[in-house]
């Protein structure tokens, strides 16, 4: 008598965000090292503003030939400072490319299936919208503004103003924290302890048998 195979387990889903300068990518990258599929939706979002990217003559259409360079993409640094001084204009942006993104995302999960973990980075999650039911948990990963600010400095070259535009157009520690159900607060830790408090989330997830959505 030949036995039917297992069920498979269904991937747990996990929506990663935090703000500018949290650490949010560093908790991706040892999150993947723990086992974890990443998708990305910043890569996603370049991947459809570039030269030929099915985003490209919506976004022209909307704001007009200045936003795209010469090489056919988005000219991303005209179209962020836009997007900052207007909210209207970001309010349309989004519009054009929050269901593209969110659209390629759910092809790349379909890809991996098999994973145990499927985490979906996602600066904007709670201004984008529509994440709450696509994802299992939500991790949030945060730090002050002074350790946000410093991080960003030192990283970019951005001058201090720059980047307190952008934690003001963000989401705040509080908003994020009323749909978190894991927090890392990654300010005064060492690398070290920082990968110490993913290996024991990983270890918790493990233990968790998920539904499919």
């Amino acid at each position: 008598m030949v036995s039917s195979p297992p069920p498979r387990r269904t991937p747990l889903r996990v929506g990663l965000t935090g703000g500018i300068g949290s650490g949010k990518s560093t908790v991706a990258a040892l999150l993947a090292a723990q086992g974890a599929v990443i998708v990305d939706t910043d890569a996603i979002s370049r991947q459809l503003t570039q030269p030929g990217g099915i985003a490209i003559p919506a976004l022209r259409e909307a704001f007009g030939d200045t936003v795209i360079s010469g090489s056919g993409a988005l000219d991303r640094d005209r179209m962020r400072r836009l997007a900052f001084d207007d909210p209207s204009v970001r309010r349309r942006l989004e519009a054009i490319m929050h269901p593209l993104i969110l659209a390629e995302t759910e092809r790349a999960a379909a890809q991996h299936e098999t994973a145990p973990v499927i985490v979906f980075d996602v600066p904007l999650l709670i201004e984008s919208g529509g994440w709450l039911d696509r994802v299992h948990r939500i991790l949030v990963v945060e730090c002050g503004e002074r350790t946000q600010i410093e991080r960003v400095v030192q990283r970019s070259g951005w001058t201090e103003d720059m980047v307190r535009a952008v934690i003001a157009a963000q989401a705040t520690n509080d908003q994020r924290r009323t749909v978190a159900d894991d927090l890392i607060v990654n300010d005064g830790i060492s690398q070290v302890e920082l990968a110490g408090r993913v290996a024991a989330l990983w270890r918790a997830w493990s233990a968790l048998e998920p539904e499919p959505l």
